[in-house]
Formats: structure tokens, C-alpha cells, sequence
């Protein structure tokens, strides 16, 4: 049997890969093909019993009921938790359909590891639930054991950064009652014996991490499921979802076809992992995922490595899960293969393993356990994964179908999240909405012109896996798929120094540099599949420099800024803020559902409110502007029938916001209608104490207390374009359309652009207690 030394050794001598296509990637489709004959590493799988004789024209395992409340579509770890919860919740009728037999797509071949700390305090709690399920709850409801092995995680560190990052980590994990322990190289090595230590700064220990075994945790929801009256039919492709358009034009789930009939049901819950975006495609909705090939090898017998911990070199971009008296050895590599054609009739099946990508990790674990260098290959497992743009699953109602979520985008990880994530998704469809703040897993946070993109889906998912074991800094942005939404002072600003940050797609500036333009360049793929990395890169330079948990060195740079603004006045561009109209008859009625404080005021008024939902919690914080009907249909003052508002919306949250009034002008029916303008409308900010006498230079507005008050907006003349100028104390804004023509900050009497910095990032900037603000929105 190969030793992974001669794997590696083989892999080096092997031709590098053929060149790439489709925007440099290289092409899946080899003569070889996935396969079905190889064996994952479990002792149980259902694997022989679902090709087994007549396998291929044998029914659905059960009736199809003529209706069911819910319809979940895959068969995999989070289909199964998701039915298993609902349940708990007392639905009634709820289904899960399987093409195959359960686990057939990826979840028979995961590694089933569970770590316990996250960066993120939900991930944190997700996975604990999980871990309680899997462990406790279905064995003490079914009596059966899911396969739960706790042997205990450990976190390698080889840098201070990394050890630091632990640090917090552990920090984290008291919070919530997660036992760790930082351990020194010593400790370590009396820990794990076979280990490599010497290169070490520290680890951490998590004793009560652990595996799942994915057949048993599957099969053991299923059963506990059917138990509270659900049920799981098998061998039943999804064909089709039928929609239906109500009395109001909303499009709702009506029906799931199958080949063997179709079930009428108003809820939806797509599970289907690689396949979610095909069933998407059945309904209309765009689900933003990609599928790649994500591999382990597992060793022959190593002696001394009985009840050690699973390892996790991030540094190394390495695991190491114990596999009885074995490891399994995988991790996320730079030049992941994309599976381009995903095909329907994969069941069970994995493709060959391309030792030319496998090498890293080889390299890394006979680093880190040097023993594996003599170690025979007993197999080899690389299968189809689905990867979303920014590493975190797809979950709540899609935003173009009522009654159609979604529950799928795992990135490898649907296994040790699938519990979590089951319950809160169970919810979700039960109750409008989940228990916890799920913001960062909710399909909303993409705006509809990033999921339509494939381009930008593929460079985001695929720097996203390549960075999955990055250490994650507060200051972090991506290199690709940037620049797909800009504003039109973009380039001056860039001209000036400006260093932008992404945000929902959006260019959003963040500071300036004193070493001149720094712009983010077309994605280089961090030099695979043949593409030329990027040399002198300046904003990646730059970028660098924020990659510490302490003060980054442009931290001078920004109190200068600061300090600026707080004697003068500071310039904001904040195009990327959502930009919205409320209009209709029931506009009002709406605004006084929507928002807390009183926006029916007269039309020149602005209001800062919150927006609120029907448990009494709080979506965002807004203002509101009352508008007076008009007939030019401009941009800045549409024409409409009835009443009107203009909503300005933090970007961060622009998209979900834009979701959370389209669903309660649906679900209360009220005539009226949403209408964004955030692509059409620019929104400049000026605050600080020399605003108003700076905007006055360039308004054709009397801007004195006595004309033009707090909270009040009106039409002005900006340099000869058409605005509206809201008055604010903290905060004023002003809208204007876009216009090439638009005086750059050296042709007018705006501030320089060195004073615009992003106030959030900059504690205690605010204009002072008189002091009027002002922003420009449509420019």
C-alpha cells in the first residue's frame, strides 16, 4: 500500500494541471468521471442497499400523502435535523423527500467532525445544540446511538497571532460553557505524543469535541422524527415546484411535483446541498452556492494513535480526525476543483482524488505527525461539497418566493451545524422568523445583483474556502468580487487616496492613505489555476497591515482624520445606504405599522426611527422623510398617488430591510408599493460644525435656522442639479440624481476628501449640539 511520503513524492513529479477555463478555472469534466465503487471510512452506510438489485426501478419507499404543511427536500444531515425539529415543534404532516436513500449525496461521505468554537457567539450555540442532540437527546428518545465519538479537539498554533486568536477563542467559549485549555508545547506533546512540537507556539485543547457517525446521527433523526409523525419517504425525485400568484401578485409555493405525483403544500424547505441551486432554478429562486471537489485519505493503522484528540493546523491548512486505530487527513487548499456540470443521477458516488491538489496537505500532516511519512493509504475519499461567497450557510424565506426557504450552502460543515441550524431553520418557518440572530445565515444578506452573478459567486466562494482556515482579523476584507457597485464619485475618490471596504457588493470608503491611490484590481485567485498573481499590489499591501488584533499602523492616519472633522467638517459617501420610496394609498398606514416613533408628520419632515417587528424587536434604525405628491417624476421627487416616503437605510442591512417591508406590506396587504433607488440615487453626509456654512457655498437654499429646521428636508439646487437637503442635528441628509457633471471637491467648496472617513470606525466623532448636518443623495 502507498505511504503518504510516496503520494507526495508521486504528486511532485506529476505535470501540473491543464490550463484553466472559464474565467481561469480548470475545466471538471475529465475522461475518468466520479466514481461509485470506492468506501468511505464508516462502518455503516447505506450505500450497497441502495444499488443493490432493482434499485434503479423500485418506487418511492412510502404513499405520497395528497398535502403536507411542510415539504423538505434532501435527504442529508440538515434535511434530516430540519424534519427532526419540526417536529419537536408539533408540526403536523411535515415530509421529507429523498431521490435516493438518505445520505446519498454528501453527507455519506463527510468527515463528521465537531468543533465547538467559533469566532461567532451563534456559531458557538448552534453548535452546541448539535453537539446535544447528537450526543444525548436522540439516544435518550430512540434508544439507538448516533455514533457520537468524544475524543477531544486540538488547535494548532505556529505563529503569535494564531495563539492569540485561540486565546480569545477560549475566551469566547467561557461564555458559554465550553471547556478549553491552552496548552504549551510540552503539554501538548504529553497530550499527543506522535506530534511535532518543537515548531509550536501553544495549542488548544477542547476535551469535549468529538465525530459523528452520518448514517447512524441520519437514520437516528429520521426514526425520531417519524416517532412525533412526520415522515421520510424515500427514492422520490423532486420534478418540479408549482407557484401560484395571489390576489395581490405575490408568488407563493403552491406544490412539489415528483415523479410519482405531487404533494400540495405552501411551505418548502430546500435541503438538497449541491443540488440546491437546481432546485431553485424549479422555483425561480436564485440559491448562490458552487460545488467543489473537497477530499480526505485515510491511513493504514498507526500504533500510539488510539483515543488521541482530532488536530486542526490552520496554519498548515490541515485536519487530522482519528478514525479507530487510523487518521483521516483533509483540509481546504488554493486550488480547489470546481464540479462545472453537476449532475443529477450522482448517488453515493466519489470522484478520483487529484494528488497534484491533495499534496499540501500531505505535506502538512507528515509535518505536523512525521510518522505518517512511512503510513500506508487504506483509502482515499474526495466528493462534491457545496461553498457559498462568504463561507456561511443559506437559510431563511428566499425574497423572490413566499413559503420557499432554504437550508443548504454548508460549505463542508452541514454535519457539526446541522443541528443548530436545523432548529432555528424549524422555527424560522414556523414562526416568521428564528429564535436567535441568524442575520449573518439569512439569504437576505445578499442583494439580488450579487446572487445573479455568477462570476461574482464563483471568485467569493472560492476565496472563501481558501481562506477557511485564515486567521480572522476584525479589520478583514475580500480581494474578489469587488468593485460590482460603485458610485460615481468612486474614482475621485480613489484619486485621493481613498482605501475602500466592501460592503454588500458595495465600495464603501474607509480611509485615506497618504501613499496615494491604492485600487482593488481584478481577482487573481491568489495565484492558482494558472493565473498571474498580482505584484506591488497596493491595496493588499495595505490590507496586510490590518491583519492584527491590536492598532493597525494606519491608525494615526484615521485620528488625524478624526480630529479634522471635529474642528471643520466631515464628507461622507454614502451611496451605498439603501435608498427606498414608500408609496401608495396605504403608505401611511404602513409607515404607522412599521416604524416606532410618529412619521405621519407633514411632507418636508424627516423622522429617526426604529423599525420594529411583531414580537417587539428591532430590525434597524432608519429616517424617515414625508414627501409631498408630486408630478415631475424626478428622481428625487417621484411622482405618486396617495401618500409617500423616502427611507434611508444602513448599507449593512439595506437588503434585508428592503425584505422585511416587502413581507409586511404583503402579509397585511397594504395597497402601496416599495420602490429601490439605491442604485439610481448617490447620498453624501456633512457633519461637523462647519457644514452648514460650507453647504451654503453650493446650495441655492437659505439654510438659517428659521428656513430650513431640524428634522425637515427640502428640494435644492446642488451646483445646478436638483437635491433634497435634510436637516439634522447628528445626522442630515441630502439627495440628488447621479450626474457625470457633479463639481469634483477641487472645482467647488466641499471639504477636501481628506476629511471623509467612515464615523462608525472613529469613536467620538459628532457634529456639536448646533451644528447642522447635511448629505447629498441623488447626485
Amino acid at each position: 500500500m502507498a505511504s503518504l511520503n510516496r503520494a507526495l513524492l508521486v504528486a511532485t513529479a506529476c505535470p501540473r494541471w491543464r490550463p484553466a477555463q472559464r474565467l481561469g478555472l480548470q475545466a471538471l469534466a475529465g475522461a475518468a468521471g466520479p466514481k461509485a465503487e470506492k468506501n468511505v471510512p464508516y462502518q455503516r452506510t447505506l450505500k450497497e442497499e441502495a444499488q443493490g438489485p432493482g434499485a434503479a426501478s423500485r418506487g418511492p419507499s412510502q404513499p405520497l400523502p395528497s398535502t403536507a404543511s411542510v415539504v423538505v427536500i434532501g435527504g442529508g444531515s440538515v434535511g434530516c435535523q430540519t424534519l427532526y425539529h419540526l417536529a419537536k415543534l408539533g408540526v403536523a404532516g411535515a415530509v421529507l423527500l429523498e431521490r435516493e436513500r438518505l445520505t446519498s449525496g454528501t453527507t455519506w461521505h463527510t468527515a463528521g467532525l465537531l468543533w465547538q468554537l467559533r469566532p461567532s457567539d451563534v456559531e458557538v450555540e448552534l453548535l452546541a445544540h448539535t453537539r446535544r442532540v447528537v450526543s444525548r437527546d436522540l439516544e435518550e428518545e430512540t434508544g439507538m446511538h448516533t455514533g457520537w465519538i468524544q475524543n477531544g479537539g486540538l488547535f494548532i498554533a505556529s505563529s503569535r497571532q494564531r495563539l492569540d486568536e485561540y486565546k480569545r477563542l477560549m475566551s469566547l467559549g467561557k461564555a458559554y460553557g465550553v471547556e478549553s485549555h491552552v496548552l504549551s508545547p510540552a503539554e501538548t506533546k504529553v497530550l499527543y505524543p506522535l506530534m511535532k512540537v518543537d515548531d509550536l507556539y501553544g495549542t488548544l485543547y477542547v476535551p469535549q469535541d468529538g465525530t459523528m457517525d452520518p448514517a447512524g446521527t441520519c437514520s437516528t433523526l429520521a426514526r425520531a422524527a417519524v416517532a412525533r409523525g412526520a415522515r421520510v419517504i424515500e427514492n422520490c425525485t423532486v420534478t418540479g415546484i408549482r407557484v401560484r400568484t395571489d390576489d395581490f401578485g405575490v408568488r407563493r409555493v403552491a406544490a412539489v411535483e415528483t415523479e410519482h405525483g405531487s404533494i400540495q403544500t405552501p411551505c418548502v424547505v430546500n435541503c438538497a446541498g449541491v443540488w440546491a441551486g437546481a432546485v431553485g432554478r424549479m422555483a425561480g429562486v436564485k440559491v448562490p452556492l458552487v460545488a467543489m471537489h473537497h477530499a480526505y485519505v485515510v491511513t493504514e493503522r498507526i500504533e500510539g494513535i488510539q483515543n488521541m484528540p482530532n488536530v486542526r493546523d490552520h496554519d498548515a491548512s490541515v485536519y487530522l480526525r482519528l478514525q479507530g486505530d487510523a487518521l483521516s487527513v483533509g483540509g481546504y487548499e488554493a486550488n480547489p476543483i470546481f464540479w462545472e456540470e453537476v449532475s443529477d443521477k450522482f448517488t453515493f458516488g466519489l470522484f478520483d482524488l487529484d494528488w497534484d491538489v491533495f499534496t499540501q496537505h500531505i505535506e502538512g500532516a507528515i509535518n505536523r505527525v512525521p510518522v505518517l511519512e512511512t503510513t500506508g493509504i487504506k483509502s482515499t475519499v474526495c466528493g462534491p461539497e457545496s461553498f457559498t461567497p462568504d463561507h456561511k450557510p443559506l437559510m431563511g424565506e428566499a425574497p423572490e418566493l413566499r413559503g420557499f426557504f432554504l437550508g443548504c450552502g454548508f460549505n463542508s460543515a452541514g454535519m457539526m451545524l446541522g443541528g443548530g441550524c436545523g432548529q432555528e431553520l424549524a422555527h424560522w418557518v414556523m414562526h416568521g422568523r428564528p429564535e436567535k440572530d441568524m442575520y449573518s445565515y439569512d439569504i437576505r444578506r445578499f442583494h439580488p445583483s450579487l446572487t445573479a452573478h455568477q462570476r461574482w459567486v464563483r471568485e467569493r466562494s472560492h476565496e472563501s474556502y481558501a481562506k477557511n482556515y485564515a486567521v480572522v482579523f476584525p479589520h478583514d476584507e475580500p480581494l474578489a468580487g469587488r468593485n460590482m457597485r460603485r458610485s460615481l464619485l468612486h474614482e475621485e475618490l480613489l484619486g485621493q487616496g481613498c482605501v475602500f471596504q466592501e460592503r454588500h457588493g458595495w465600495e464603501r470608503p474607509g480611509w485615506f492613505s497618504p501613499q496615494g491611490p491604492a485600487p482593488v484590481l481584478e481577482y487573481d485567485y491568489y495565484g492558482a489555476y494558472r493565473k498571474r498573481p498580482h505584484r506591488d499590489y497596493a491595496y493588499a499591501r495595505l490590507l496586510a497591515d490590518e491583519y492584527t488584533f491590536s492598532f493597525p499602523p494606519q491608525h494615526h492616519v484615521i485620528q488625524k482624520e478624526c480630529l479634522a472633522c471635529r474642528g471643520a467638517a466631515a464628507v461622507f459617501d454614502m451611496s451605498y445606504f439603501g435608498k427606498f420610496y414608500l408609496l401608495g394609498p396605504d403608505a401611511r398606514r404602513a409607515a404607522d405599522w412599521l416604524f416606532s416613533a410618529n412619521v405621519s408628520r407633514p411632507p418636508g419632515s424627516t423622522v429617526y426611527t426604529c423599525m420594529l417587528n411583531h414580537r417587539g424587536g428591532t430590525e434597524s434604525d432608519l429616517t424617515v422623510s414625508r414627501l409631498a405628491p408630486g408630478t415631475q417624476a424626478c428622481p428625487v421627487a417621484p411622482a405618486f398617488e396617495g401618500d409617500g416616503y423616502y427611507l434611508a437605510v444602513g448599507g449593512g442591512i439595506a437588503q434585508h430591510n428592503w425584505c422585511h417591508i416587502t413581507t409586511v406590506l404583503q402579509d397585511q396587504r397594504f395597497r402601496c408599493q416599495l420602490v429601490d433607488c439605491s442604485e439610481d440615487l448617490g447620498l453624501i453626509s456633512i457633519q461637523g460644525p462647519a457644514s452648514r456654512a460650507i453647504l451654503q457655498e453650493v446650495l441655492d437654499a437659505d439654510l438659517s435656522d428659521a428656513a430650513f429646521s431640524f428634522s425637515t428636508h427640502q428640494l435644492v439646487q446642488a451646483a445646478g442639479h436638483l437635491a433634497t437637503g435634510t436637516g439634522m442635528r447628528s445626522c442630515g441628509l441630502m439627495t440628488a440624481p447621479w450626474r457625470p457633471a457633479w463639481p469634483s471637491p477641487a472645482s467647488s467648496s466641499l471639504p477636501s476628501p481628506s476629511w471623509a472617513v467612515r464615523p462608525w470606525r472613529s469613536s467620538g466623532l459628532r457634529a456639536s449640539a448646533g451644528a447642522s448636518c447635511a448629505s447629498l443623495w441623488r447626485i
